[in-house]
């Protein structure tokens, strides 16, 4: 993956939980969306499950606090440096790596009994990537293993083409926030986020600007990628169903 994808989820490491009008109730909340999901096709618990794509522990911690054996891994050192200070404040344990998704080169082979790749991290990646990265989740995966990601609803999106999103207006007295983002297209299925976090604190305002560029994913491509690295059992769960903010995919290891 390119390193302008890396610097930017290391320098939204220290802010990233701000986009969450609470941060610790989403955890709570997405850990039980998901465990239901993985139930729902394993039927089983306590699994060893491997987010790839772990950010600052948005799925991992809660889904470590509810009895799974997490490890955690991501592009950004600063991102898995602050997962790991949040999972020892919550005296969980879970074992994080800086790792590439395309390769997954640190862990071995037929390990994990679930992989997961949430919040729209699949589509930072190319083509190849993208095929890269599903066979390296073939591989880790134990036969039978799960995979399972969200993305964003590109099939809808890429028709309606959006330019702002938010703004999210959270908290008072002095310590407020604003949450939005920007999109500026840049080709028919490739954009341009610009998130801005406006703090408040101390009765004084400042601007946080993160940048990064996405394509539109669709869930056909997501898919075919998925058979072709030989996973079966392809199944779309969008958020009227599961609950979840995003649309989710799981797939079958063969």
């Amino acid at each position: 993956m390119s390193s302008e994808v890396e610097q930017f989820y290391d320098s939204m490491a220290d802010f990233y939980h701000l986009i969450f009008e609470d941060w610790n109730q989403a955890i709570s909340r997405q850990a039980h969306i998901v465990d239901a999901l993985i139930k729902y096709k394993l039927g089983t618990s306590s699994l060893r499950i491997l987010d790839c794509a772990c950010g600052i522990g948005t799925q991992v911690l809660g889904l470590a606090a509810i009895g799974h054996r997490l490890s955690g891994s991501d592009l950004s050192n600063e991102a898995v440096q602050r997962a790991r200070h949040e999972a020892a404040k919550r005296e969980l344990d879970v074992e994080f790596r800086v790792s590439d998704m395309t390769s997954l080169e640190e862990f071995s082979s037929d390990h994990f009994d679930v992989v997961g790749a949430f919040d729209n991290a699949l589509p930072h990646l190319s083509v190849d990537q993208l095929a890269g990265a599903a066979h390296s989740f073939k591989r880790v995966l134990r036969d039978g293993g799960l995979f399972i990601a969200s993305i964003r609803d590109y099939d809808e999106l890429i028709r309606t083409r959006p330019k702002f999103q938010g703004p999210s207006f959270f908290g008072d007295s002095g310590e407020r926030r604003i949450v939005h983002q920007i999109w500026d297209w840049t080709g028919d299925d490739r954009y341009d986020v610009h998130q801005y976090i406006s703090l408040q604190r101390n009765h004084k305002w400042g601007i946080h600007h993160f940048s990064s560029q996405y394509r539109c994913l669709l869930r056909a491509e997501l898919g075919e990628a998925l058979r072709l690295a030989e996973f079966t059992d392809i199944e779309w769960h969008m958020p009227k169903a599961s609950g979840y903010y995003q649309p989710i995919v799981t797939a079958r290891a063969l």
